[in-house]
Formats: structure tokens, C-alpha cells, sequence
């Protein structure tokens, strides 16, 4: 039997010339990543192993990105362990407050990560740089520790499912709206440690921003990774970018999948992920009159220059209405340069939102938009479980750009045709 893509990445990296699934191997590995909530952790446990020195600096990357700047002394102290180890370790790839970026988006856009690679990351989306054809997954902050000392890491070989994606999407679908209803189809476990494989002549169709997006919410579906095939959008954006050769694998024709699903990318509608989970899935007709007080528009999952194309779209010429509050993060310093060169910042701001620096900070509920008791918000992250961003009786309706800029105009869940 042949071997998925995923699985043919793995056994490169493992040294073998197969690899089946539920078999365990150590691999060696081109990035460990952690933030500054766990390389804190990762870090002490590090200091504990009389380990000197870690395996290779520079395939370590630490962003600073959950709480910087720093929002209290709490968050001050978790980066000022990773800025002294950075500078202990010689770690190149350090960022931090003026070399900002949220580091699921920053990484690909720095280079760092690319086509056949094998990544780990202590934060759960790290499953995002399989739009560029790696394997890339989150791990505990121990595992990161020991791939800091080893250069390499542990795996249990995933089950594959597939998922071939046909024709093209409607005006005012995107990404956010594909993985949505792939959520709402299989369920929040419906990939439970398997790698979601994307193929099908509709991801020619799909821009390398919808596939950051689509793989970034694999592990909302449980996956151990989501992956997409490498073509010319793929090469197209690494290209200037990406600092090493580009290894490039594909599925056999005779691999094994647990389920395939075919998705017409044309057929499907907005969709929003009501609380408080995120295969709570509903189309426009089922949305109801929802009331809110919040649009976040951001995150690792949808703070690219197109996501803010999109919400310039919606928003110029128009205001954020009365007692609804806008806020739109760039995820990187680079797209907030491209976005206001492009004037995207003048509409926004003339619009009535506020524009941040690039920071993780409102969709875990940290800073820069937490909810208080009972306000509901529209936000183009990736979780809405009970108190994901503020009070436990806080309300987060997943959505992509086009939904959140509209609901930020009429103050209610709306999709843009409803302008």
C-alpha cells in the first residue's frame, strides 16, 4: 500500500523508506517554534537537563505574540525568560516588539518554513504551513524542549483523510467559509490524529491566504496536520522567501485513506461557527437576528493582506455602527506596511475601527478586546469555546472577513449582501 503525502514526509525526515500508520518514529526536524506563553515552560524544563547548548539555533524560532507588548508584569516576565535565553542560545530567528508578527503568519512570510518540511510547535496551529506542503503540528512544551536538544522529535504516524475540493467559490466565500463547513461536517473530532489532505482542480482556485486559513483550523476538526499539494501558487509565494531547498512530495495513487469527502467549493455560502463550538456551523438562513458589540478582524487565522482587502472592501465608505465595536490586526509588521500603503488603514480608521499592532492577544482572551458579561462578538479567529475571548457568558461567532465587516456596519450578524 502507498503513502499519503504527509506519511512520505515523515519517513524522509525518519531516514526510512516507509512509514504506515500507528507506527511510532523520531524524525529529525527543520523548526521547533514556541511563543511566549510556552517557551517559557519549554524553557525552564530545558534549563533542568544540564543541557548546555541546544542542537541548532538556528532551527529554533521564539515570537514574542500572545501579549506583547507586554500587557502586565506577568506577560513582561514570560518574554524576558525567552529574550535572555534567545540571547543565551545565540537564537537568530528571536521576534520581538519591532520586529513583529503572529508567528503562524510571520514564519512562512520570513522564510522560515516551506515545502517538505517538518515542523513542530508549541501552540496548536502550527498545523498552518501545511498550505505550503509541510508536515507542521503542534506539541506540548516538553516535546519542544526536547526537540531544542535533539534537533528531532517523536511521532505516531497519522491515518490520512481526504478532502477533493472542486470548482471555484461564490463572490463573499473564501477559506474561512471552506474549513467552516468541513468543521460543521465532520465534527470537532471528525479527524481526530489524522492529517486532513486537501487535492481536486479546485485548489487551483484557492489563494495561499485560503489555504494558511484552511489548515490552520485543521486542529479545530482534531487533525494532527492539514496539508495541501505544492503547485505554482504554492512555489510562487515561497519564492524569494523560503531560505532552503524546496522538497516536494505527493500522495501515491494507491494510498490509503480512512474517508475521502468531495466538497464543491462553488456551491457553498457564507457560514458561521455559533458558540460555543466551531463545527457549530450555520448558513445565512439559519442565523437569525444576532445582535453584537464586537468585530475582531485578525489573528494567525485571517489577519493577511487579503483579509484586510476584504474588510477595506466591506467597510469603505461606510461606518462601524453605533455601540459596535471594530478592531483589525495585521498579522505581521509587513502586512501592516502593504495595508497602509494601500490605504486599507485611511478606511478602516475614517470607518470607525482602530487598527493594532500584530498580537494574538483578543482571541485567547488576553488583550486588545476581551468581552464582558453577556456581549457577543464576530471575529475571524479560530475557537469560540465558553470564555474563549472574556466572560463566560461571552458569545464568539466565527466568521470570515466578509461576515465580520458586515455585521461591524449593521451591528448584527450579516452577511455582505445584506448591505
Amino acid at each position: 500500500m502507498g503513502m499519503t503525502m504527509s506519511q512520505k514526509i515523515l519517513a524522509a525526515h525518519a531516514g526510512m523508506k516507509e512509514v504506515k500508520a500507528g507506527q511510532l518514529i523520531n524524525a529529525k526536524i527543520d523548526l521547533a517554534l514556541a511563543n511566549d506563553i510556552t517557551g517559557p515552560v519549554a524553557i525552564k524544563e530545558f534549563g533542568k537537563t544540564g543541557v548546555k547548548n541546544v542542537s541548532d539555533s538556528a532551527k529554533i524560532a521564539l515570537v514574542m505574540d500572545h501579549f506583547a507588548p507586554n500587557k502586565d508584569i506577568k506577560s513582561a516576565q514570560q518574554c524576558k525568560i525567552c529574550r535572555e535565553f534567545a540571547a543565551e542560545q545565540n537564537i537568530e530567528n528571536f521576534f520581538d516588539v519591532g520586529k513583529m508578527g503572529i508567528e503562524h503568519a510571520l514564519l512562512p512570510e520570513q522564510g522560515l518554513v516551506g515545502a517538505g518540511d517538518l515542523v513542530i510547535g508549541a501552540d496548536s496551529h502550527t498545523c498552518t504551513y501545511g498550505a505550503l506542503g509541510a508536515f507542521s503540528t503542534g506539541v506540548g512544551s516538553t516535546d519542544m524542549c526536547a526537540g531544542m536538544m535533539s534537533g528531532e522529535a517523536w511521532f505516531k504516524v497519522p491515518s490520512a483523510i481526504k478532502f477533493v475540493l472542486h470548482g471555484k467559490p461564490a463572490k463573499y466565500t473564501c477559506g474561512k467559509d471552506v474549513i467552516l463547513h468541513i468543521i460543521g461536517l465532520i465534527g470537532v473530532d471528525g479527524a481526530l490524529y489524522k492529517s486532513m489532505e486537501f487535492t481536486g482542480d479546485g485548489v487551483a482556485n484557492l489563494s495561499i491566504d485560503d489555504r494558511f486559513t484552511i489548515c490552520n483550523m485543521a486542529i479545530e476538526a482534531g487533525a494532527k496536520n492539514g496539508i495541501f499539494p505544492v503547485d505554482g501558487v504554492t512555489l510562487e509565494y515561497m519564492k524569494g522567501r523560503f531560505k532552503r531547498e524546496a522538497r516536494i512530495f505527493s500522495a501515491d495513487d494507491d494510498a490509503e485513506y480512512d474517508a475521502v469527502y468531495d466538497i464543491d467549493l462553488s456551491a457553498l455560502k457564507p457560514t458561521v461557527a455559533f458558540p460555543h463550538l466551531p463545527e457549530n456551523a450555520k448558513t445565512e438562513e439559519a442565523w437569525g437576528d444576532i445582535k453584537i458589540n464586537q468585530v475582531v478582524i485578525g489573528s494567525c487565522t485571517n489577519g493577511h493582506i487579503s483579509d484586510l482587502r476584504i474588510a477595506a472592501e466591506i467597510l469603505k465608505g461606510r461606518k462601524v455602527a453605533k455601540n459596535v465595536r471594530a478592531i483589525i490586526i495585521p498579522a505581521t509588521n509587513e502586512i501592516y506596511l502593504q495595508a497602509v500603503h494601500e490605504g486599507l488603514v485611511d478606511i478602516f480608521i475614517n470607518a470607525g475601527a482602530i487598527v493594532s499592532t500584530p498580537t494574538c492577544g483578543p482571541c485567547l482572551g488576553g488583550y486588545m478586546g476581551i468581552l464582558a458579561e453577556n456581549e457577543r462578538a464576530v471575529s475571524t479567529t479560530n475557537r469560540n469555546f465558553v470564555g474563549r475571548m472574556g466572560h463566560v457568558s461571552s458569545e464568539v461567532y466565527l466568521a470570515s472577513p466578509y461576515v465580520a465587516a458586515a455585521s461591524a456596519v449593521t451591528g448584527r450578524l450579516s452577511s455582505p449582501e445584506d448591505l
